[in-house]
């Protein structure tokens, strides 16, 4: 059976209307199996680069390379460079097709990643203020975006040791030239921000990184990492959503609201993403998660938007609770992985 007996309708002519290029280019790109040189898929490309979403944010950008404050980025939410960027990654956004995309990394890469390897919200000589999601989600972007400098393979060292936890001092050890913070405290994804337990929002940034590596580019440290990472989300039904919850008597209603873009909140669909990805799409401990995805689609084949970030970043991306272009296309990209 093919992934796409499992839709209802057909929502491809609505997702390739021309009036909107960015929705247009990544369906295109990420379901309908076109060649890299396909002279339609170039066309579409270029155009959500020159008219889509993506140009919108490139045209906040501040000329010398970041977006509203100088500096590494993480504040205000969510306009500034971090979010920027991963934003610019969500839609597709490529260092080939504009020079501003690869200003905008160079001067987050300057101005954010330490000698060790950590992605700071308080800069280069701040290795204190890292956290999984922010890690996961720069490396994310970059490889995303097609940013690919050298630093980058020490970022993922660092990310993968701070699951494992191999070579890392523990939180008290101050001498330590390698140890964790408050903030990332521990291996298993152990975050300061949830109560030092470890953090599933985290986690699933960090494995959706390591799916972006090609297999030769994972060493066995990241190799190790990433089975780390699916020991934990198989610890439970990832359905439940019933990972450790520092503060609050049960998991964030948040799991189960679909939305985009996607920041360090997240949802039930980008854990089936990173899994899938991963390998783990037949495996049959997510198939209620897959359930659920399938359950949230209308009769025409067409997710609602649940959860969304209006008036807080650059653009908006449609109305709550109405049927969503990119919503479905996070959707449809899961159900094709795990075909």
């Amino acid at each position: 059976m093919s992934w796409l007996d499992q839709v209802k309708g057909d929502p491809f002519p609505w997702l390739l209307e021309e009036s909107d290029p960015g929705v247009r280019y990544l369906t295109l790109r990420d379901l309908m199996d076109l060649s890299l040189n396909d002279p339609e898929l170039i066309q579409a490309k270029e155009q959500a680069h020159k008219s889509g979403p993506i140009a919108q944010v490139l045209k906040e950008m501040h000329p010398e390379g970041y977006w509203v404050k100088a500096g590494a980025g993480y504040s205000p939410k969510y306009r500034s460079s971090v979010w920027s960027l991963i934003l610019l990654g969500q839609l597709g956004a490529d260092c080939q097709l504009d020079e501003r995309i690869t200003q905008g990394c160079t001067y987050y890469l300057e101005h954010a990643l330490t000698s060790q390897g950590q992605f700071s919200a308080g800069g280069p000589g701040a290795p204190s203020a890292t956290v999984d999601c922010l890690q996961g989600n720069m490396c994310t972007a970059f490889l995303d975006l097609a940013f690919t400098p050298p630093q980058l393979e020490l970022a993922f060292e660092w990310m993968a040791r701070s699951v494992t936890g191999e070579g890392l001092a523990p939180l008290g050890d101050k001498e330590a030239d390698l140890r964790y913070y408050a903030g990332k405290c521990g291996p298993n994804f152990a975050c300061g921000a949830n109560n030092k337990l470890s953090c599933a929002w985290g986690a699933t940034k960090v494995m959706l990184a390591f799916t972006k590596l090609l297999k030769g580019k994972r060493t066995p440290l990241i190799e190790r990492a990433i089975q780390k990472g699916m020991d934990f989300f198989f610890s439970v039904n990832p359905a439940s959503a019933n990972w450790p919850c520092g503060y609050a008597p049960k998991p964030s209603g948040n799991w189960w609201k679909f939305g985009f873009p996607v920041f360090y909140i997240t949802d039930l669909l980008q854990v089936a993403e990173a899994l899938a990805l991963l390998g783990y799409g037949h495996d049959s401990r997510l198939t209620d998660t897959i359930q659920i995805i399938l359950d949230k689609q209308d009769s025409q084949g067409r997710w609602p938007l649940e959860f969304d970030y209006s008036g807080k970043t650059w653009l908006e991306f449609g109305a709550k609770k109405q049927p969503n272009k990119w919503v479905t296309l996070r959707a449809l990209k899961v159900l094709k992985l795990i075909d």
